[in-house]
């Protein structure tokens, strides 16, 4: 085996080339350029098709809920078995849709990293082979910059909502990841601060399993869920229990009250304490409303609060903020949307644009990564097929391997 490596390997290196600058062609300067995007970092298989002038030509989103209810969560094996079943008719739906054939695709984009190992290898493995089979550019992108970036492919005219402006805050708040971070351009981040535990979008599911809420009610999803169960009338002001003899709101402490760090696994396990010693099954439905009240808008003050200290540390340094960005799934949840624009108006910035893309695209979807890709293809960094995926991959980093090429590249033209 090592023998044949060695043979076979440098035959396959001028075609496996390590990162690089391609060029466009004149062909493809003519017209809008067309990236299929792939996604399979956690329960959803995906696939798109986007122009360069920013047209979302289909958005396909196979989900996984049936499958992984039962076990209160995505489970990894069951969530790739399902990615390799789903990929190939997402696929065909996407190029279908935009009534698009493999040859009028200019480059093949999905996510690298991060997210679940063998999740991830379903979308690299088609991308890399679509990309090997037609000769044309593979896109390894960073799940999190797709996130972040995706307001600039929803806004007008596509929807009603702004461009963002640089700098501006943005946070990410998943399934996988709660960061505020401050973007200063689209592969500049820096983090401001990060969970020292779960994210925002494991405990939410956590709690919503904990109170026995069926998924149905989110339409297949956990934390819409919750949300409705514990906001069923009107998203905007809390459910009014009926009944008179509840006991008072449980207070839930929210943590790291003077740091740049959010925590939820504190405040999840609170729901459990208070569960261990009231078992769902014998609650009122009323209480476990009221429970699941204060436990969302708990968790939300904890986001909020970080924000204002974000806004006031950067004011002090002089650091002008052009708007607060929120994508990933929990971007979705229309309470929290209330409770940030409440915040930025207790903080005396009412203008301050508090920008969100459509729900559809604030959960995992393969526009936004198709999108990122079109801005690396534009920009001709392209991705080796020797590239792997990352299960971690943080978003300081989401461009560093071209930037070690290239500094690689001028160390070595010194004299």
């Amino acid at each position: 085996m090592a023998t044949a490596r060695k043979v076979i390997e440098p035959m396959l290196r001028p075609f496996f080339a390590s990162s690089f600058r391609r060029g466009l062609s004149t062909e493809s300067a003519t017209r809008p350029l067309l990236v299929l995007g792939l996604e399979s970092s956690a329960d959803d298989t995906c696939a798109a098709v986007v122009s360069s002038d920013r047209k979302i030509l289909s958005n396909v989103v196979i989900k996984q809920h049936s499958i992984h209810e039962s076990f209160g969560g995505i489970h990894p094996m069951h969530a790739m078995k399902a990615h390799q079943a789903n990929m190939p008719e997402a696929i065909s739906r996407a190029l279908s849709e935009a009534d698009l054939s493999l040859a009028d695709i200019d480059a093949f984009a999905c996510t690298r990293g991060p997210g679940m190992p063998g999740c991830l290898g379903v979308c690299n493995a088609s991308a890399k082979a679509l990309a090997a089979a037609t000769g044309k550019p593979w896109l390894g992108v960073h799940h999190m910059q797709a996130h972040a970036l995706t307001p600039f492919l929803t806004a007008s005219p596509n929807t009603d909502s702004p461009a963002p402006e640089f700098p501006f805050l943005t946070l990410l708040l998943s399934g996988g990841h709660t960061l505020l971070l401050l973007a200063r351009s689209i592969t500049s981040f820096s983090i401001l601060a990060t969970t020292h535990d779960e994210s925002i979008g494991a405990s939410i599911d956590k709690v919503a399993r904990a109170l026995q809420i069926p998924w149905a009610l989110g339409a297949g999803s956990p934390g819409a869920a919750l949300e409705k169960f514990a906001f069923p009338a009107d998203t905007a002001s809390p459910a009014t229990p009926s009944s008179s003899d509840l006991p008072p709101d449980p207070t839930l402490t929210i943590p790291f009250p003077r740091e740049m760090a959010f925590s939820y696994a504190g405040i999840r396990s609170a729901v459990t304490r208070i569960l261990d010693a009231e078992p769902p099954t014998s609650m009122s439905d009323a209480r476990r409303r009221q429970v699941a009240r204060c436990y969302m808008e708990d968790s939300f003050e904890h986001i909020g609060e970080k924000v204002g200290m974000a806004m006031r540390k950067l004011g002090k340094e002089g650091q002008e903020v052009k708007g607060l960005v929120v994508s990933g799934g929990v971007a979705s949840n229309l309470v929290l949307r209330q409770r940030l624009r409440a915040k930025l108006n207790s903080l005396g910035r009412p203008e301050l644009p508090l920008i969100f893309p459509p729900p559809a695209f604030c959960t995992d979807n393969a526009a936004m990564i198709a999108f990122v890709g079109l801005l690396r293809l534009q920009r001709g960094l392209v991705d080796p097929l020797t590239m792997i995926h990352e299960g971690t991959w943080p978003i300081t980093e989401c461009e560093a391997d071209f930037e070690k090429k290239e500094g690689a590249e001028k160390s070595a033209e010194t004299p």
